[in-house]
């Protein structure tokens, strides 16, 4: 291509990650968040592509995910076919003949199912929230739940499955609208033919995007297993980088690091080929936490590229080339290459990524994507003539339901235009590389996330960093197991990766009292959960301090916690 006709190269980096919600001990799904963004987000995100065939895009999917879709698609063919249980316990109560009948136990059914966005999800369905709103007055009394009918209980389950269900599979397929149209008073029959449709969602996830994949489309793309912050494993005082007198764990550093950094690197390479058949050429690290031995570690197995957050990118610029250097226009649209390494780190467009994740949901679906494309433009004409990229990299499950109708307008009218812009061209990050998209040298990376450029998310505040030393006692207790041979072979694998799971990203993020209660409430329980099963797995009683909750909320943060912004909102 001429330097007259390059165009500027956007890649859409999709993240797709859910921690492990299941207990590795009894089998049980504590939260139903994977099965519920499968037969959202992953269907309706690969239907999208799917629909436009000259769209491209970047997917990058966490491991523990991959498994957990599997395992749901495992239950539910067990479940109809060889008579096993479902281990999922809204999901099993989708399809359970008897209901409960205990007061409490149906409380707690009747809050799960209205655990689902209002103004798009319920208020969209006038029989859904004709339900919710029957059942609101019954939430604070739980006596009253004697006077609640099974058929009411049938139904929410119902309507709540239903809600969650794509827009794409809810515009093509003839039971979801047969449904859709009655309303209510679904059977038995009903709701399992529900569940029938689930499992095909489920089941077809990782097989729709191996075929996007293998038809050019989309670049696969990987986190280490258990979406691990990898800088801080690897060094505690990297937070301090980016965020100067933070306070700090009584945990120094993470025992033994950088061998449990590289475990979660080859566990998640060989998750990743086993579901996709090919090796992965880029790293979304998790949580875009980056640092230059986290960059080192990622080439050394051999990945091509990673990426991050533009403000890890101004801060780093900064420490070495000073003000000037974070003010050049065309810093994010190139790859670096930090100090001597060869694998090169793409950044973010925090302003555009995050109008796609906070602002476009309220807008027209027309005017946010002629926004966002007019804004493309203006960068594009600001650098005619050059090999660059622009990356915008936001999670591909947790926006979607701000928007009207799951996103549909907005992602289809999207793909559709840019996929046929003659100044803009859809691209991965190894396409970039193999194009000789502009790179350059990066002398010192300053530590940092996509979130604020710091680690602030993960570390720094009281519960988070109470979080860090209940890890780290753990991890000494696993060390002292081993050096004492009390870990026999067979038990070696499970306790490695319960062992992994506790030391996912996921559980400090949601620690903090600015984050709602209802969320730090689960995920702090489950976090306990899996600490507990580690101790008991290497034979030894966990500390009473597991039995005693540690985190509590009380926020009420934009769009409910789950998503935050690059840059620290003005």
């Amino acid at each position: 291509m001429s330097d007259d006709s390059a165009r500027l190269r956007v890649v859409l980096c999709w993240h797709m990650h859910q921690p492990q919600y299941c207990d590795l001990i009894s089998g049980e799904y504590k939260l139903p968040w994977t099965y519920l963004h499968a037969i959202k987000d992953y269907v309706d995100m690969a239907a999208h592509l799917e629909a436009v065939p000259g769209a491209r895009v970047v997917v990058n999917f966490a491991p523990v995910l991959l498994e957990q879709l599997h395992d749901y698609t495992t239950q539910i063919n067990g479940y109809l076919h060889e008579h096993k249980a479902i281990r999922d316990p809204l999901l099993a109560a989708l399809v359970a003949p008897v209901l409960p009948s205990h007061p409490e136990r149906r409380l707690e059914l009747i809050n799960a199912c209205m655990r689902a966005n209002r103004q798009r999800v319920i208020d969209r369905f006038p029989a859904f929230r004709c339900l919710v709103d029957m059942a609101g007055p019954f939430l604070g009394h739980c006596d009253y739940m004697t006077y609640v009918s099974e058929q009411f209980l049938a139904d929410m389950l119902f309507w709540y499955h239903l809600g969650w269900i794509g827009e794409t599979v809810r515009r093509s397929d003839l039971r979801v609208q047969r449904w859709q149209e009655r309303g209510g008073m679904f059977s038995l029959h009903d709701r399992r033919e529900l569940l029938i449709l689930i499992g095909e969602l489920i089941s077809g996830v990782i097989d729709r995007y191996a075929a996007l994949a293998g038809r050019g489309q989309i670049e696969l793309s990987v986190t280490p297993y258990a979406h691990p912050i990898a800088p801080l494993m690897l060094d505690m005082d990297s937070a301090g980088e980016a965020m100067p007198g933070v306070a700090m764990p009584e945990l120094d550093q993470y025992p033994d690091g950088e061998a449990r950094t590289r475990w979660h690197i080859r566990e998640g390479l060989d998750v990743f080929e086993q579901y996709f058949r090919c090796k992965p050429g880029g790293c979304w690290p998790a949580e875009g936490s980056v640092s230059q031995p986290t960059l080192e570690l990622l080439e050394e197995y051999g990945f091509r590229w990673a990426a991050s957050g533009e403000t890890v990118l101004r801060n780093s610029l900064r420490a070495s080339g000073g003000e000037e250097a974070v003010g050049a226009t065309d810093a994010v649209l190139k790859g670096y290459r930090v100090g001597e390494g060869k694998l090169v780190c793409f950044f973010r467009d925090d302003n555009l990524s995050d109008d796609i994740g906070f602002n476009y949901s309220t807008w027209h679906a027309d005017d946010a994507v002629a926004n966002l494309i007019h804004n493309l433009e203006s960068i594009a004409a600001t650098h005619p003539g050059r090999e660059l990229a622009l990356a915008i990299v936001l999670d591909g499950e947790n926006a979607w339901e701000h928007y009207p109708e799951n996103g549909f307008y907005f992602l289809r009218s999207l793909y559709e235009k840019l996929a046929e812009h003659p100044k803009l061209q859809l691209s991965t990050f190894s396409d970039c590389l193999d194009a000789g998209t502009e790179t350059d040298g990066l002398p010192q990376m300053i530590s940092g996330s996509w979130v604020y450029g710091t680690f602030s998310t993960w570390i720094g505040d009281r519960d988070k960093n109470r979080g860090w030393d209940m890890l780290g006692d753990a991890k000494r207790a696993y060390d002292k197991a081993v050096a004492d041979g009390t870990i026999d072979s067979e038990q070696a694998a499970a306790v490695d990766l319960q062992l992994a799971v506790c030391e996912g990203s996921d559980w400090f993020w949601w620690f903090g009292d600015y984050n709602p209660a209802d969320s730090v409430s689960d995920f702090e329980a489950l976090f306990r959960l899996h600490l507990s099963n580690l101790y008991q797995l290497i034979g030894q009683e966990p500390p009473e301090y597991l039995a005693h909750t540690f985190a509590h909320g009380s926020g009420s943060p934009v769009m409910g916690g789950t998503m935050r912004h690059g840059k620290i909102p003005n």
